[in-house]
């Protein structure tokens, strides 16, 4: 299977993941014109699904270090296999109050909250329970982020208090996201092997290790997706019957959601073989700048800001952007 060789490799897929976490959400934004998020969060879930079958029987299953993706899904324990599951079942949770969050509040403020939160205690709980790169650094860096999402905090509130009434429903979303998601990346973790290229026995390499993820996301969201097309977040209760009724466009944007989220998650697990499973997941949740960037820039959910306001979202980007780069010199 393939596995990244050097450190500055890793970096580098973790650099992907960042990007790929940080956009699939503009899908939704397309999508979410004529397309309601429950609706469009099933084809997102396919598209998680479809993609680690197919990284698992391509790069999962090419080159000469490693187990390869059959023989090593074969050989796993089934507690290993429930952790991966299990995670994806956290992460489901957490996702779909995050999508919510953004259908009502909008990029710009849901993913810094929610994912940065989950970046603070995501870092924390992952270094605790695997110690790797310097945690004077690390930690620092860490302060810096927090920082920014408190900055974007403001900014959003100064913001709104001109334009429009504050979405505390989108605010108590982003946080409850931001909590849960701070706690998949560890069930995965601890599912899978200390060495990629010579594994234990029982354990999962990444390949495995995102299938059955994937398959806790797809379980779960049968239940908590139905849940929420009955008792909605905001609006009327949908049916299968509203579903089918999409264009094959709106279904395949949502596919490509859940293929370009999956394959930032495969990059970041992957990536954690040599940076570190605190600095991998850190790194990758950096999403929340690009997601910033896209909300923006893109699609101006500041548009009318104050100067105040867009001095505020200025240090909120420099603050990141200092955070980040210690949590790259933290593993050198």
């Amino acid at each position: 299977m393939f596995i990244p060789q050097t450190y500055s490799l890793a970096v580098v897929l973790c650099i992907v993941t960042m990007l790929c976490w940080g956009s699939w959400g503009n899908t939704q934004k397309l999508a979410g014109k004529t397309w309601r998020f429950e609706l469009f969060y099933w084809d997102y879930v396919f598209g998680i699904v479809l993609l680690s079958v197919l990284l698992g029987f391509t790069l999962g299953s090419t080159g000469q270090q490693g187990r390869s993706f059959i023989p090593d899904i074969a050989g796993a324990e089934p507690v290993n296999i429930l952790k991966a599951m299990l995670g994806g079942v956290i992460f489901n949770a957490s996702n779909i109050l995050l999508v919510a969050a953004m259908a009502i509040a909008g990029m710009a403020v849901a993913f810094p909250v929610g994912v940065g939160i989950a970046l603070a205690l995501g870092v924390i709980i992952n270094y605790i329970f695997a110690p790797k790169g310097d945690p004077l650094v690390l930690f620092i860096g860490l302060a810096f982020i927090v920082a920014a999402i408190m900055i974007d905090a403001v900014a959003y509130k100064k913001h709104s208090a001109s334009m429009k009434k504050v979405s505390g429903k989108g605010i108590l979303l982003s946080v409850s996201a931001g909590i849960l998601m701070a706690l998949f990346y560890r069930f995965v973790a601890s599912s899978m092997a200390a060495d990629f290229v010579t594994p234990e026995q029982g354990k999962l390499t990444p390949y495995s290790a995102l299938f059955f993820f994937a398959i806790g996301v797809f379980v779960s969201n049968l239940l908590f997706n139905y849940l929420i097309m009955k008792k909605p977040f905001e609006g009327n209760p949908l049916t299968f019957s509203d579903y089918k009724a999409g264009s094959f466009r709106v279904h395949l944007i949502g596919i490509l959601g859940g293929v370009i989220w999956s394959i930032g998650m495969a990059m970041s697990i992957i990536a954690a073989g040599k940076a570190g499973y605190a600095i991998s997941y850190g790194l990758g949740q950096g999403a929340t700048l690009v997601a910033a960037l896209w909300g923006v820039f893109i699609w101006k959910e500041f548009r009318g800001a104050s100067k105040q306001v867009n001095t505020l979202i200025l240090f909120m980007f420099l603050a990141y952007l200092a955070g980040l780069s210690l949590l790259v010199y933290a593993g050198i």
